[in-house]
């Protein structure tokens, strides 16, 4: 017996999940010469990205794990000479995240190799098709954040 064909909503999810993961690991796969996987580079490029050095707690969130396994992360990029971490001036409990010289230049190499894998993967693909896609995952996330 054959499977029940998948609605396209049901399509749409199981496209969306396994694409996200395919890329994740391909990107990983082409940056295993750092001698770092992908929490580590996905932590150094949401603190690369960040306007101001982010909280423990700002980092969790925008990397959508839980407080105990950034600080763990940290514990490690820290010992590696790639992060360090200092008091707010704020709040002298509220820990904030700081790339060091050699974590800004790891998030250089991270940078082009991600750029040019991005190139590599989208070129061919109309603009405006690469909008619709952009703007519609954008507005989902939007109502899922919202709560709807």
């Amino acid at each position: 017996m054959s499977p029940a064909p998948l609605t396209i909503e049901e399509r749409f999810s199981a496209a969306l999940h396994a694409t996200a993961r395919s890329w994740r690991l391909a990107l990983d796969a082409r940056l295993k010469d750092l001698g770092i996987g992908q929490a580590g580079w996905m932590t150094i490029a949401m603190i690369a990205k960040s306007k101001e050095p982010p909280s423990q707690r700002e980092l969790a969130d925008l990397l959508g794990i839980e407080g105990p396994s950034v600080v763990s992360m940290l514990d490690r990029l820290e010992r590696g000479g790639l992060v360090r971490r200092e008091p707010s001036a704020n709040d002298r409990r509220v820990k904030l995240a700081h790339l060091t010289d050699d974590g800004r230049a790891l998030y250089a190499r991270v940078r082009k190799e991600a750029d040019a894998y991005r190139r590599s993967m989208l070129d061919g693909v109309p603009q405006e098709t690469l909008l619709a896609a952009a703007e519609l995952l954008e507005s989902l996330r939007a109502r899922i954040e919202s709560g709807e």
